[in-house]
């Protein structure tokens, strides 16, 4: 496997172009790979969007229905020393540290509250895999939709915006 692939989003708004980290977050990058591979991400939606925090996507279908991941969460790897800064993709969780499966946020913001600080619930961190190279605007123009709340969730876009196709490249070895 590459140290670096690219992986591209086509979304209502325009691509983004993700670069993921084999080098430093090898279990995460490989599972982001794998999903993008399969397409499990297309037709999927942003369904979290807080101006000046975040965007998250990667599991939710339109009507904020439940993409099922078909594969057991992975290690979360938040002390490889990748940081939360903006433009960076890491895995979104739930409580557990080791609970990621296809979720995904992009930090709009340096949030460096959300890096790792020591091994233990409080400390994991939320372990960054990846970068925007291209299309960081289009993260932005998302981040400006008008948002609500539905089926229990809140800050979810009013109208959807999906991903419609991913495209895998692996970038070329450099010797």
């Amino acid at each position: 496997l590459n140290n670096m692939t690219q992986v591209i989003f086509k979304t209502d708004l325009g691509d983004i172009t993700i670069e993921v980290d084999h080098e430093n977050a090898p279990i995460g990058a490989e599972n982001f790979v794998r999903y993008a591979t399969e397409g499990f991400y297309n037709g999927t939606i942003f369904h979290r969007v807080i101006p000046g925090f975040m965007v998250q996507g990667g599991g939710m279908l339109p009507g904020m229905e439940e993409k099922d991941a078909g594969r057991p969460p992975i290690e979360n790897e938040g002390d490889n020393g990748l940081k939360n800064v903006r433009g960076s993709l890491s895995y979104a969780r739930t409580q557990d540290p080791n609970s990621a499966t296809t979720q995904f946020f992009i930090n709009l913001v340096d949030n460096k509250f959300l890096d790792h600080t020591s091994k233990d619930a409080q400390g994991w961190g939320y372990a960054v895999f990846g970068k925007i190279v291209d299309g960081i605007e289009v993260i932005d123009a998302i981040a400006e939709k008008e948002t609500t709340s539905r089926r229990g969730h809140s800050d979810v876009p009013v109208d959807d915006i999906l991903i419609n196709k991913t495209v895998v490249k692996p970038l070329p070895q450099e010797d």
